[in-house]
């Protein structure tokens, strides 16, 4: 596989890519037509903050299967065309956590003891002791807005310096907040009201872009900013007059709306203003792990493996993906079936489990079977990323269900697609050593291997007529590799499937269906064949 990487990251990222032999290619600093170019035949991308990954990005590049972000925000890629195109998107959001809260806390004293503008005017020459009276943060109270993995590292290690801390994230809960010494309020202007000190922790949204300006700095009166989150949170001209008139006593800034800082940026004309070219994750701990996090999580998409960040795909606990693993394929391949067999057009899919498999997290296997159904019936990519978008935009309503038991079988998947009044429903299960079963379709018991091609035939339950299909099949150079015939009763209708080594004609499926006995004759190809 192909991974460009248009953003710098550490060689051992690249060298974990190249190790499970994937073809590296980087391409930093691309945009526009080159990076289009660039991408046009990568099966991932990885990138930081530098790239951005458009919409038009992913409609030039067909075989692009996952972008991993070495790092924590993704307000630069566009995940909902992402998912459009079944691209996985994942970030890597334990790698720089750790160096992310040290930095908040280093502004944090750096901004409350003026600790680089004492380091300017001692090397300048003066000795400006007199100049400088700082602030304790001992018994202060910590505004933590945003409430997520940094927030609740800063405010552990702030908490652990006497500082009180509330917080306002409206995605968290009481208890969460508690676990973690903080009080959760119910607004952002409670929570600047209260503070001494505020630390922004959101991701740059629609909902969160230029959410602190002049009224809400207002509430902070004497107080101090900290940003190491993203830039274009805080209204940047705002906080500069603020600080600059005196509102509050100080600010540090690690993120801008643009980067790199504009030169006429007004945060660099305040003497009060403490500012670093993001510096958050720049320590050689955390650039390491992000780089090799963003590498496994490509690996294992390459894999056909949990991506474990993933943001728009479903994923699960990797010590608990063998469990489900075995009924991935056998999912797909029941949906598959499912909607060949089904004349009508769908309006439901119900997927059950019995059995074992009940007990496990199936929402990647559920994913999965929607591709199946999908897969041969929508013009663009389906994966287990966007199976469930599909759905939603087709009007199609998706049901997962449960029971413990699977009458005859240790573990049972269904698959039932519906019009609303007609329905049919493939069961497939999985047996030792990786066999894997189709045991029913549309309540006859069968025993077929979903595998290649398959030729499902309905037709009466009298004698000849399996006889006359082998026939026919064999003048047309169709051998059979498999037979298994279920039938509701004596005389009844029949249901057959034969796995072939060859894919049938259509003059090959007419001379059947020219016989009156054949009701049916339905042609599957499974496995790409």
């Amino acid at each position: 596989m192909k991974v460009l990487v248009t953003d710098p990251i550490a060689d051992a990222g690249l060298d974990r890519l190249r190790d499970a032999g994937h073809e590296v290619e980087t391409a930093y600093d691309v945009e526009g037509e080159a990076l289009l170019d660039a991408v046009a035949d990568a099966d991932a991308m990885v990138v930081r903050s530098g790239t951005e990954v458009t919409a038009e990005v992913f409609a030039a590049a067909p075989t692009l299967q996952i972008v991993g972000r070495a790092g924590i925000g993704v307000d630069n890629i566009d995940i909902e065309a992402a998912t459009d195109h079944g691209v996985i998107v994942a970030n890597a959001p334990q790698g720089n956590v750790r160096a992310a809260a040290e930095h908040s806390v280093a502004m944090a004293f750096a901004t409350a003891r003026s600790i680089p503008q004492a380091h300017n005017r001692l090397r300048d020459g003066e000795w400006a002791k007199g100049d400088f009276l700082g602030t304790e943060l001992n018994e202060k109270t910590l505004g933590v807005v945003g409430f997520g993995r940094v927030g609740q590292e800063v405010a552990r290690r702030l908490d652990a310096l006497g500082m009180d801390l509330v917080t306002y994230d409206p995605y968290i809960s009481q208890e969460r907040a508690e676990r973690f010494g903080a009080e959760l309020v119910d607004s952002l202007d409670e929570c600047l009201a209260r503070a001494d000190f505020i630390t922004i922790h959101t991701p740059l949204t629609d909902e969160t872009e230029n959410m602190i300006g002049e009224a809400e700095l207002a509430q902070l009166e004497g107080g101090y900013v900290v940003n190491c989150a993203r830039g274009g949170i805080i209204d940047e001209p705002a906080l500069a007059e603020a600080v600059e008139d005196g509102l509050l006593k100080g600010a540090a800034i690690d993120v801008f709306a643009d980067e790199p800082l504009d030169p006429d940026n007004p945060l660099l004309d305040v003497d009060d203003v403490v500012v670093t070219p993001h510096l958050g994750a720049s320590t050689e701990a955390a650039q390491e792990h992000v780089a090799t996090s963003t590498a496994d999580q490509i690996v294992a998409a390459f894999n056909g493996e949990p991506v474990l960040n993933a943001l728009n795909a479903p994923s699960m606990d990797e010590s608990a993906f063998p469990a489900v693993e075995p009924y991935l394929e056998l999912a797909d391949t029941a949906g598959t079936i499912a909607v060949q067999l089904f004349d009508g057009g769908v309006s439901d899919v119900e997927v059950t489990y019995a059995g074992d498999i009940a007990e496990h997290d199936t929402e990647i296997v559920t994913a999965t079977a929607l591709k199946g159904v999908f897969e041969d019936v929508v013009e663009t990519q389906v994966n287990a990323v966007n199976a469930e978008r599909i759905a939603e935009e087709r009007g199609i309503d998706v049901t997962e269900s449960k029971t413990s038991s699977a009458e005859d079988f240790q573990s049972l998947i269904t698959v039932t697609v519906s019009d609303g009044e007609e329905s049919i429903s493939v069961s497939g299960t999985q047996f030792a050593g990786d066999d894997a079963r189709i045991v029913r379709i549309d309540g006859y018991r069968v025993d077929a291997v979903p595998h290649g091609h398959m030729l499902v035939a309905r037709n009466e339950d009298v004698p000849g007529v399996i006889g006359f299909i082998g026939t026919v099949l064999g003048e047309s150079d169709v051998n059979i590799a498999g037979m298994f015939n279920g039938r509701e009763t004596i005389g009844g209708e029949a249901l057959t499937v034969y796995n072939l080594d060859d894919p049938v004609s259509e003059d090959t499926v007419a001379r059947l269906l020219d016989d009156e006995r054949v009701t049916d004759i339905t042609q599957i190809s499974l496995n790409g064949q």
